[in-house]
């Protein structure tokens, strides 16, 4: 049997890996191929461009020299005779000069391509060929660790076949011994109770190495396709880029000042030498590169993602995360992180010395300034000392190089780690997030009440919603599930207490424009701090609670949009057409962490709400912009506070217009969603925003630990009418989403009964 499964997974999938690998190696082999032949292009065209100049400055002098003795042959004749004041006899005179003015400047032009043009060129085709070696260097090294990348994954593929063979055949003869056993259960033999105990024992063994085994040969199959992506999406490109630095910069030099040059000596050759020049302006090393990728498409191009191939009868196809490994990945995952995080560190360390140099090196190669050139030969005194500087800095820039490419190549060697981490990261991740979502529908169940109170001091002690960054504060404090859960809680709670009191005052004239009591206003902030609902002990005017509300935007140490994209989004605000500035607004504010999104979601919806009814509060989404934009969007600098101010509003004005086009979706974020229905009793509201997938069932999918929910009772609150009081007798305009289905669930520890109990904890009964 075990002969057999040799045979099958020799015959099914090392050939398949062979052919590949062996495609690839030879994708790498023509790419080396390629760059040589591109050396030796650039090459030719170095040398035949220095040859060209040469001849051509040789040419300039003869004629030069031509005209010399043409203007001498006819100045001498003209000596002999008399002057004379005839207009003819003086254009005759004026013509001699000029062809005297005409050769100079011809022997000028042919002196600067033999001697100033080619000198550029000489240094350019020796650091071209200089660059191209250590780019290929580089390159070969890449070539390497990708090939051992693709080792790796055949010796963890053999490996893990190997096991799974193994466990296959262990499996076969512990059913032989259980039939075995069948067969003799009237004789009672302890020899045969022995047997099997020991089969089931090496069966449990090796399923064991099997899962590991194929663990790994899954990840280092991601590693493979991550670090090949990697190679031909960016590395050769880059490097391509790394053998050019200063090539066409150096062509671009020396041509543009042969154009110079021929445009002070012949005027008549204007349009030919505008068109040469508009070739010159038109070099575009990009371009090159791409034109020279596509001519090279086969040696180029991504080659096919390595598949997984289980060997025949295994249906997993995904990493195990089963009792006796769950440690072991969560250490792994803990280790690849932390590596992870140091590794993309010391690159992006690495990058920013390589971008400083990359900009030096090419500063150097462009030093070779023409003019100065020129001015030296007309100067002896001067040329030993531009001799001097230019041989320092010759060596200075050569150090540079050193630099630059060995940082290049610590960057590439150091980018493609991160790759391989990454890679092995994120499937890491799936794997221990999954296995703890089960974990969660697995415990004990319990019935959850979250209270009307917000969070308990004890929970939060620290935490000034009115003076602290909401999100860094998540951060810093989130280190278990249940944290998270409460400290979002607190947050999102907050606000729909203030809003669902605003939404019912829709009809209140110069709403967030009139200000409240401020006293009123520190009252209920001092309030919300200490954990409290003010809001349900007394009625309060609609300014004030309005002025509550801007004041907790306001008073965020960092805004709710990031400053990093405040001038990206003013950017965008300025696009013409609707659908494309919402889908552009909406680019930007997916890649916002899930919480700041779920609050601007639900603002912009309430807000929006507001503008609604604009014929009876006089509040335009211009006039809500202005409102709201000083606290929600903030420059960078607080200087552009007043330049920005116009462009702002007009921003927050689009994204109140626009809301629903531009926030994510609940099923995109999950998450409370602003409805413009009755609002629930905030017990229920948590209940259905954060475990309405076990609402429709009543427990987990897991019935023998599920976790009941207790839905409560949905109950309005409160609603102002439009004088600006709240009243009791009417029901709120405003809500949250009874469909939002959050993936948040909180994992049950000991039973827990629902209560309504005033204190704000959780109770043990």
């Amino acid at each position: 049997m075990t002969s057999h499964v040799k045979h099958r997974r020799e015959k099914t999938g090392t050939v398949d890996y062979d052919v590949q690998i062996k495609e690839v190696r030879c994708q790498l082999i023509d790419q080396l191929k390629v760059l040589d032949l591109q050396l030796e292009l650039k090459t030719q065209q170095l040398q035949d461009l220095t040859d060209y100049l040469r001849r051509r400055g040789e040419i300039e002098n003869e004629y030069a020299r031509s005209l010399e003795k043409l203007a001498e042959r006819f100045s001498s004749k003209t000596k002999k005779k008399e002057p004379t004041t005839k207009t003819v006899s003086q254009m005759w005179g004026a013509l001699l000069t000029h062809t005297r003015q005409e050769s100079r400047e011809h022997g000028e032009l042919g002196e600067s391509c033999i001697n100033v043009l080619t000198q550029p060129l000489t240094h350019c085709l020796e650091y071209t060929q200089r660059f191209a070696k250590k780019s290929k260097d580089i390159c070969t090294q890449l070539q390497d660790g990708l090939l051992k990348v693709t080792t790796e994954l055949q010796t963890a593929w053999r490996t893990y076949h190997q096991y799974y063979s193994d466990y296959v055949c262990a499996e076969g003869k512990l059913r032989e011994a259980e039939k075995q056993e069948e067969k003799q259960k009237q004789s009672a033999s302890k020899k045969l109770e022995r047997l099997i105990e020991k089969r089931q024992i090496k069966v449990q063994e090796i399923h064991l190495k099997c899962s590991k085994a194929r663990n790994d040969y899954l990840l280092n199959m991601a590693a493979a396709n991550s670090s090949v992506m990697k190679y031909f999406l960016k590395d050769i490109s880059f490097l391509i880029d790394c053998a050019d630095v200063g090539y066409h910069p150096s062509l671009g030099r020396v041509v543009q000042a042969y154009l110079s040059k021929g445009k002070n000596t012949h005027q008549e050759l204007r349009s030919s030498l505008l068109q040469l020049q508009e070739i010159v302006s038109n070099l575009d090393q990009s371009r090159d590169k791409d034109i020279l990728l596509q001519d090279h498409y086969n040696a180029f191009s991504m080659p096919a993602r390595f598949t997984y191939q289980p060997q025949e009868g295994d249906q997993v196809s995904e990493i195990s995360v089963e009792h006796e490994m769950r440690c072991e990945l969560e250490t792994r995952f803990k280790q690849i992180q932390t590596r992870l995080k140091a590794v993309t560190e010391e690159t992006d360390e690495v990058k920013f010395i390589k971008q400083s140099a990359h900009v030096t090196l090419v500063g150097g190669i462009s030093d070779d300034d023409l003019d100065q050139a020129e001015k030296s030969q007309e100067d002896n005194t001067e040329n030993l000392t531009a001799k001097t500087s230019t041989a320092k800095r010759r060596a200075n820039l050569q150090e540079i190089e050193n630099l630059y490419f060995t940082k290049v190549k610590d960057y590439l060697v150091g980018s493609l780690l991160i790759c391989k981490l990454q890679a092995k990261h994120d499937l890491l991740k799936m794997a221990v997030e999954k296995a703890i979502r089960r974990i969660f529908c697995r415990m004990a169940g319990q019935t959850i009440r979250i209270r009307k109170t917000l969070s308990s001091p004890n929970v939060m002690p620290n935490y000034k919603p009115f003076s602290s960054d909401m999100l860094s504060f998540i951060k810093a404090k989130t280190k278990s599930f249940y944290a998270y859960f409460a400290y979002f809680k607190v947050i999102t709670e907050l606000l729909v207490l203030i809003i669902n009191v605003l939404s019912s005052g829709l009809h209140h004239e110069g709403i967030f424009r009139v200000p409240g009591s401020q006293m009123e206003v520190n009252n209920l902030k001092e309030a919300f701090e200490r954990g409290e609902d003010p809001l349900a002990e007394r009625r309060y005017n609609m300014d004030t609670v309005a002025g509550v509300l801007k004041l907790y935007f306001r008073g965020m140490k960092n805004p709710l949009f990031p400053t990093d994209t405040t001038y990206q989004l003013l950017e965008l605000a300025q696009i013409q057409n609707d659908a494309e500035r919402a889908a552009q607004f909406k680019m930007v504010i997916s890649s916002y962490p899930e919480p700041i999104i779920i609050v601007m979601r639900y603002l912009f919806a309430f807000l929006h709400h507001v503008s609604q009814y604009s014929d009876e509060n006089m509040m335009q989404p211009y006039n809500l912009a202005v409102c709201f934009g000083p606290n929600l969007v903030r420059g960078p600098h607080e200087d552009d506070f007043v330049t920005l101010q116009p462009q702002i509003n007009f921003l927050v004005k689009n994204l109140i217009i626009q809301q629903e086009s531009i926030f994510p979706s609940q099923s995109e974020v999950p998450g409370p969603m602003y409805e413009k229905c009755m609002t629930l009793d905030q017990d229920d509201w948590y209940s259905r925003c954060f475990f309405a997938p076990d609402l429709e069932t009543g427990s987990c999918s897991d019935n023998s630990t599920g976790m009941f929910l207790s839905p409560g009772n949905p109950k309005g609150r409160p609603r102002t009418n439009s004088s600006g009081s709240t009243d009791g007798s009417r029901t709120a305009g405003g809500g949250s989403s009874l469909a939002g289905k959050l993936t948040l669930q909180i994992p049950a520890a000991p039973q827990y009964k629902p209560r309504r109990a005033q204190s704000p904890t959780i109770r043990k009964e």
